[in-house]
């Protein structure tokens, strides 16, 4: 290696702290909350609210076998079928929304109405309109609501934010979000095991005939998600704002197509394209591939070039010889503790949160107007405002 390349890593890489877990409550003071939506997502946060000290007292699931499932990590919880009657629990600090994107306004609205701290998952919204209403009802309360974008809470993003920050990458003219994972198949349709409360799911949602797909792979439908561009795009594309200060993009194009997901609405190999005022993003994903496998993000600069992935971060000095050596820090997945510590702390102190709801929309402005673009054939462009396109 270059001896100024190596100078200059050297300066660049911090190791990112070690997190300990402990819990915000004592043995007697324990914040009490309840689960919304006991999906998969919803049992792994479950389990991890645990482990830091909070204690699930009720769940509400429309699905008895995830219901089921959850009771078994929390069997002394109450289990209800709606989330309203949930909401009346007595004892209820907070709730965790862990539902399809469809539902997450309603339940937010509901959970604010109950006077309940909220950990909301990603993408906050299911439209660049619902952004602003859900912005609005959580700035007319008190309430505390983290919306579930870990890397804000991750040690190795933060690192990593402080060194772009320090402008050792020079001007940053393009960004390459990316997430690659061969995971695409067709959807099952075979009927449902255990019993399902179908308009219960639907919500707010066009009403329609159960079908089992829908229902398994909700998010590659339209109706309840904004499929894999909102999916994962919001977190990678919230990283891109954060680390550019950038503000929400000025426009996009997006192109996609549905390759191996027979029976779904939503592509599995896409690229959309963002226009902001300094520099321009390629958000990628392919869940046909697994080159490159997992998510990763290249900021490119006129001093130095970034790669922030899950084992932490890269960075090289321009010129780039042609077959540069790597050099990485620590092995630094993204631990959802920290940002499920973040919250409970807030929850006890009453300050923001790492990613509250202004965060939550920002990070999805980019995807919904991407969709738009994709939707409607057409480089879409965001109003002044950053909810609505045109």
């Amino acid at each position: 290696m270059h001896p100024n390349r190596r100078a200059f890593l050297t300066s660049a890489l911090t190791a990112a702290p070690l997190f300990v877990p402990r819990s915000a409550w004592g043995a007697n003071d324990r914040l009490a909350y309840g689960l919304i939506g006991a999906g998969g997502r919803g049992r792994y946060l479950n389990v991890n609210f645990k482990k830091l000290g909070a204690e699930c007292i009720a769940i509400a699931e429309v699905y008895e076998p995830h219901l089921q499932a959850a009771q078994k990590d929390s069997p002394g919880a109450r289990a209800y079928l709606d989330h309203h009657d949930l909401l009346s629990h007595s004892g209820l600090d907070a709730v965790i929304v862990a539902t399809p994107d469809h539902q997450h306004a309603p339940m937010l609205f509901a959970a604010l109405a109950a006077h309940k701290d909220v950990y909301l998952e990603k993408p906050m919204s299911h439209s660049l309109a619902q952004s602003k209403q859900m912005i609005e009802a959580v700035r007319k309360t008190s309430q505390i609501v983290q919306v579930g974008m870990q890397r804000r809470s991750a040690p190795s993003v933060m690192a990593a934010k402080k060194i772009v920050d320090s402008g050792i990458l020079g001007r940053i003219t393009l960004v390459k979000p990316m997430w690659n994972w061969n995971v695409s198949k067709p959807l099952d349709n075979q009927p449902l095991p255990g019993s399902l409360d179908w308009k219960r799911f639907l919500g707010p949602a066009p009403d329609r005939d159960l079908e089992p797909m829908r229902f398994r792979s909700w998010r590659y439908f339209w109706d309840y998600s904004g499929g894999n561009m909102t999916d994962q795009g919001t977190h990678l594309m919230d990283v891109v704002q954060w680390f550019t200060d950038s503000g929400v993009p000025r426009s996009a194009v997006c192109y996609g197509q549905r390759a191996k997901n027979a029976g779904a609405e939503v592509p599995d190999v896409f690229c959309a394209v963002f226009e902001y005022p300094n520099f321009m993003a390629t958000w990628t994903l392919n869940y046909c591939n697994s080159y490159d496998n997992d998510w990763s993000i290249q900021f490119q600069g006129d001093e130095g070039t970034m790669i922030l992935n899950n084992a932490g971060y890269r960075i090289w000095k321009e010129p780039v010889p042609r077959n540069p050596d790597p050099v990485q820090t620590v092995a630094a997945p993204i631990p959802i503790e920290t940002h499920i510590q973040n919250f409970l702390d807030c929850v006890k102190s009453r300050q923001e949160p790492n990613a509250p709801v202004e965060v939550g929309a920002s990070a999805v402005s980019g995807p919904h107007l991407a969709n738009v673009a994709f939707h409607e054939g057409r480089q879409a462009h965001m109003s002044a405002d950053g909810f609505s396109a045109s």
